[in-house]
């Protein structure tokens, strides 16, 4: 009884986006790239989006492109409408209007950027090669405080245990890519991705001055040091395990731990705020690590490192031999054959620089109201059926049940933009400033920005995505689910279209995003936003079987040959694209059910299709894409998300009225036998 109560809260809206029943035809899926020489129940993603493949091949231009690339471009386009209109007024200096144009137009004059050269950061270099015995110590703060995180990071974030309260976290780091076996494992395709890294650094190292002997030694320390980071790392498996990230340290026993640095002048100089009484140290060891290299490498190996951590944030708004460097690098990693169109780059400088002030003018011209209506309703009824599906697990109790319904009860709910825009008016662009020296002015805004929330309760009105991004995400700390207006378009969101298009898209997207709040991450923070256990250990147990089944599904796919798909590491993202396509289902069913339509009727169906056969249509429908063999193996090593194809076909696998929509049956390759599959929410 008592969680019937709580779910009453959750039951705020019922209701339609088409409206009115009509004959009703397809808007978001093409019924023309149906491939139905391949069987549904052999291979749905192909099945739906061999057609879109075929009609979206691979530019030179882009190692993978999907739906989320489409959307990308059509948002790209529309802010370079916003930024050149921007331009065209002739801005006064100071206002956001002039600092967007000023940026931008940097990023496109190429001619200058080439003709400096490497003159913007040689005195910084300089200095850094002048450094004295007795000065190092000033030169890692100064590095610190103003260019790079050498050796390991730190800065003020929501407390996981008081997410009204920012706390002061120390963390590993130090390395420049993005996985520790590309430095510690001997496979191939790992050794051509360091042959590659090494040949960038000496590559950027020689651009900036420095000789092809100098240029080699410099490398030659910097794996050095980066490899002995790297070895200290958390696998990615480990990097999953949120609680094991919370080792809270008073200031004394941080300088006990790691002696080598003096941490007073660490936060008084680099952050300008006093030294704290506990710090929060989320890899110990790799602290460690840092602490003892600081110790033991000699000052021209420091010194070594210190140049390359100078040079890689600085490159990127340097001349164009830098960026041709940066990107015969990529290629290794991606496939891409060819830099995107200057133009593109510059945009993505100016929307990380400014992205709300770019933001608040793209919603005005780009997003109606109504759209925003649309999915405010479209929330509530996801937010109901969760509600049912946690009602009527199985393998839980009631005294979790419960407190997962008042976790649901709290989301918050954050549609298109921000209530409040962020203020740039302390940022300084002033044209007469290389690209470089302008673009450092924004990074210490915006590091400014950060350092000045620390003493101040947190402030959960703040987004982490601009308007025009076209994603969406949960964050757990605050207890929210978010959605940009960039991603409410088609085929994610389309007014004009069915609700079985509509509920398996951007609905499906809206039930994954709420199912994060109880994946192997989420389900460690209760209502508040706070770390805090509040389900019994044998509903834990439960839990953790169940994703073990997850995990072993998804490791037997292989990606490519000798590499197969990470159940343990993609498990969060296999968990939410699970929840979200039972849960929309349900909200779907409950939508038409209350508009009088009957799903199994004749007149129900859309061009010939049952509902139920357009929603997993609409769902697989957005996960279509084409990828390069390179990034595909890239993405399986660091990305968080499993491939498009498997986000389709492993997952339905679970999932029963799939079989039934489809009439997949024993003997086709998408079957799994009931007592097979893995239901979690």
């Amino acid at each position: 009884m008592k969680l019937i109560k709580l779910l009453s809260a959750c039951a705020l809206a019922i209701g339609s986006i088409s409206g009115v029943m009509a004959e009703e035809h397809l808007n978001s899926v093409n019924p023309a790239y149906i491939d139905n020489s391949i069987k549904a129940g052999d291979d749905f993603y192909t099945h739906v989006n061999k057609g879109w493949m075929e009609a979206n091949p691979l530019t030179a231009e882009y190692s993978r492109y999907s739906q989320f690339d489409v959307l990308a471009e059509q948002s790209r386009e529309q802010v370079k409408e916003i930024v050149l209109g921007l331009a065209s007024t002739n801005p006064e200096p100071g206002s956001n209007a002039f600092k967007v144009a000023t940026i931008y137009s940097q990023a496109m004059d190429s001619v200058r950027r080439n003709a400096e050269g490497a003159a913007p950061i040689k005195a910084d270099l300089q200095r850094i090669e002048n450094t004295k015995p007795e000065e190092m110590e000033d030169l890692f703060i100064w590095l610190h405080g103003n260019y790079a995180s050498p050796f390991f990071s730190a800065g003020p974030m929501e407390d996981l245990a008081n997410s009204n309260a920012y706390a002061m976290y120390v963390s590993g780091g130090g390395i420049t890519l993005s996985d520790r076996d590309y430095y510690l494992s001997a496979d191939k395709e790992n050794l051509k991705v360091r042959e590659a890294y090494q040949k960038l650094i000496e590559k950027e190292m020689r651009l900036a001055g420095y000789s092809k002997k100098d240029a080699r030694r410099i490398v030659k320390n910097v794996m050095k040091i980066e490899t002995a980071l790297a070895d200290s790392t958390w696998t990615r498996e480990e990097s999953r395990n949120i609680p094991a990230m919370y080792n809270p340290r008073s200031i004394a026993q941080l300088k006990e731990m790691y002696p080598s640095i003096n941490w007073d002048r660490f936060f008084i100089e680099t952050m300008g705020i006093e030294t704290p009484a506990m710090v929060i140290v989320t890899n110990i060891n790799t602290v460690k690590q840092a602490d003892n290299l600081i110790a033991s490498l000699t000052d021209r190996e420091k010194k070594d490192y210190y140049l390359w951590n100078y040079v890689r944030q600085a490159s990127g708004y340097l001349s164009d031999d830098f960026t041709d460097a940066a990107f015969e690098f990529s290629k290794v990693l991606s496939g891409a054959q060819s830099q995107r169109p200057r133009w593109k780059r510059a945009l993505g400088t100016v929307e990380g620089a400014m992205g709300e002030a770019i933001g608040e003018l793209y919603v005005a011209k780009y997003f109606p109201e109504s759209s925003k209506e649309y999915m405010l309703g479209l929330v509530e009824n996801l937010r109901r059926a969760l509600g049912k599906h946690i009602i009527n697990l199985p393998w839980m109790s009631d005294d979790t049940k419960l407190n997962a319904i008042k976790k649901l009860n709290a989301f918050k709910v954050k549609i298109g933009y921000p209530d409040k825009w962020k203020d740039y008016s302390t940022l300084t662009i002033d044209p007469a400033l290389s690209f470089y020296e302008n673009m450092h002015n924004v990074s210490m805004w915006h590091q400014k920005e950060i350092y000045s929330k620390w003493g101040k309760p947190v402030d959960k009105s703040e987004w982490g995505m601009t308007p025009q991004t076209v994603n969406a995400y949960y964050n757990p700390m605050a207890n929210e689910i978010v959605f940009p207006a960039g991603i409410l378009q088609a085929p994610y969101f389309n007014p004009n279209a069915s609700d079985a298009e509509n509920y398996g898209a951007i609905g499906v997207v809206i039930g994954h995003e709420m199912t994060h709040g109880f994946d192997d991450q989420g389900r460690n923070f209760d209502a508040e936003g706070n770390m805090v256990n509040w389900w019994t250990a044998e509903d834990t147990e439960a839990f953790n079987a169940l994703a073990q089944g997850l995990i072993a599904q998804f490791n037997e796919v292989e990606i490519l040959p000798g590499l197969n798909a990470n159940g343990q590491y993609t498990l969060g993202e296999n968990i939410a694209d699970q929840g979200g396509l039972r849960v929309a289902r349900t909200a779907f069913l409950d939508s038409q059910k209350a508009k009088g339509v009957d799903v199994t009727s004749e007149e129900a169906k859309i061009d010939g299709f049952d509902p139920m056969q357009v929603f997993y249509m609409s769902y697989a429908n957005v996960w279509a894409n084409n990828t390069r063999p390179e990034t595909m193996r890239q993405l399986t090593i660091g990305d968080v998300h499993s491939l498009g194809i498997n986000r389709v076909n492993v997952t339905l696998r679970n999932i029963t009225p799939f079989f039934e929509a489809f009439s997949v049956k024993e003997g086709d390759k998408m079957y799994r036998p009931a007592e097979e599959q893995v239901v979690i929410w």
